[in-house]
């Protein structure tokens, strides 16, 4: 009978653990839209001309950060 009381508080321990890391998550990327500035269209339309568009760039010149963010900072 033991060992099921060991293996529910685990299990329960583990769950909540994953809820947490979902919640976290999820406040991380509420933050970080928070923290993003707004551009307005005449902003940006000044970037592009000043800078060009992202099209216009070479695909080398970009670094996918997807999972850097998906997996809190670490590759």
């Amino acid at each position: 009978m033991e060992s099921t009381n060991i293996l529910d508080s685990q299990t329960l321990k583990a769950l909540i653990k994953e809820s947490l890391r979902e919640v976290l998550r999820e406040e991380r990327l509420n933050l970080c839209q928070l923290l993003m500035p707004f551009v307005s269209d005449d902003e940006k339309a000044d970037i592009e001309t000043s800078l060009g568009s992202p099209n216009d760039y070479d695909e080398d010149e970009f670094i996918d950060l997807t999972n850097w963010v998906r997996h809190g900072g670490s590759i």
